[in-house]
This record gives C-alpha cells, sequence and structure tokens, in this order.
C-alpha cells in the first residue's frame, strides 16, 4: 500500500516540513553530484556506523539518502503526514519532535546492530516518527492507497489506523528477524530504526503538548 493523499485539513503553512522536504533534496542532489569513490567517502563520513558509533552522525544520518527512490519516498510519506503533526504541535515543537523521533531511530538501530559497519543513513526513522503522531491523534483520516493486485492496479481510502498498524507490524516483523542474523546487518532497510521512530512519535506527540488553537478545534468538532 502506497499513501497517495489524506483527508486531514491542515490549518496552518507547513513551513517546517517543506523546509526539511528541501534541505533533504539539496543535501541528496550533492551526493549525486559526487563521483562514487568521494560519494562512498562522504556516506561513510556522514552515515550513521554503529561500531564507530558517533553521537554526531546520528543527526547527520537523517539527512542522506542512499538513492533517488529512497530520497522521494521519504520526502512523499513526509509530505502526507507531516504537515498534520506540524499544524497541531507548531514549527517550533514540530522541529524538535521530528529531530528527536530521528534520533531515537538511529539509536535503537545502534542498540540492536552495535557491531554493523555499513553506514545507516535516511529520514525514515524520523518520518516514522511522524507517522507514528498521526496514528494517534488522526487515525480515522482517511489515506487514499495505491494497491498492485497481482496485474491491477487500484486506489481505495483505508483509515490511518489501519495503514501505519499495518506498516508498522511489517516492520516490526522485518526487524526483529534481522536480529541476530549476520547477514541482514551487512546491508538494507534498517526496520528497527523505523519501529524505534514510530514510538518515539507515539510516545511524544502527547508529552509536547499541542497548540491551544488545536484543542479548541478539536473541543469544536465534537
Amino acid at each position: 500500500m502506497f499513501p497517495l493523499r489524506d483527508s486531514q485539513p491542515s490549518y496552518s503553512k507547513p513551513v517546517v516540513t517543506v523546509f526539511l522536504i528541501v534541505i533533504n533534496i539539496l543535501i541528496f542532489l550533492f551526493e549525486f553530484s559526487l563521483d562514487p569513490y568521494s560519494q562512498n567517502a562522504f556516506i561513510a563520513t556522514y552515515g550513521l556506523v554503529p561500531d564507530h558509533f558517533h553521537f554526531v552522525n546520528v543527526l547527520t544520518s537523517m539527512f542522506l539518502h542512499g538513492g533517488w527512490m529512497h530520497v522521494l519516498g521519504n520526502m512523499w510519506f513526509l509530505w502526507i503526514f507531516g504537515d498534520n503533526i506540524e499544524d497541531i504541535l507548531g514549527h517550533g515543537k514540530y522541529l524538535a519532535f521530528y529531530l528527536l523521533c530521528g534520533i531515537a531511530a538511529g539509536m535503537t538501530q545502534t542498540l540492536f546492530s552495535p557491531g554493523s559497519r555499513v553506514p545507516m543513513v535516511g529520514a525514515s526513522g524520523a518520518i516514522a516518527g511522524v507517522m507514528g503522531a498521526y496514528m494517534i491523534k488522526f487515525p480515522h483520516s482517511q489515506i487514499r492507497t495505491l494497491v498492485f493486485l497481482l496485474f491491477f492496479i487500484t486506489t481505495f481510502d483505508v483509515p490511518a489506523w489501519v495503514m501505519l498498524i499495518y506498516w508498522f507490524g511489517i516492520q516490526l516483523l522485518n526487524g526483529f528477524g534481522t536480529v541476530g542474523n549476520s547477514a541482514a546487518s551487512q546491508g538494507g532497510t534498517a526496520f528497527l530504526a523505523h519501529v524505534g521512530g514510530f514510538v518515539t512519535g507515539i510516545l511524544l506527540v502527547n508529552l509536547m503538548r499541542p497548540q491551544q488553537r488545536y484543542m479548541r478545534r478539536k473541543d469544536l468538532s465534537w
């Protein structure tokens, strides 16, 4: 299932979400401009390598990507779900929320794969946190979803909680399937980073207290 759009309106301009998308794409374009040797060196320097852990790399790795599909897919998910979380938290809190989810995601993957020497890159851990928060705050929002059924492609609306629990379940099963698997630690998707980010988003979104204007809108909707 691939989300195309959601039904939840946003009442403010998603300036931080747009800023994050632009920054991620600009950094990827810089990566893409490098020759293969320099590109590998850049990722090795700024990606998160659990076996050579440096906290600053937890942050820098969130803005690196491994290819066009990686960056575009991540930024699309951020665009679909990020504006509504920014709307309820406010710009400053939302940026802090995003970064904290990304940090938690990187730390989770490091905890379960401490000996991995493969650089971990991507914003998906932070975006997973945004998705977890969305599931809590907008569970009944309808997500227009692209679905591939054998030789057919169709779209239909799915409640946000159904789609996001399904997505989280896949990450959880794949993530714990790689624990202790040395071959899996040599590359591929950092599923446990997604798990850590998603759970952190669920926990943080209420702790950071949504803006009063969101609470007033919610009260009026009942």
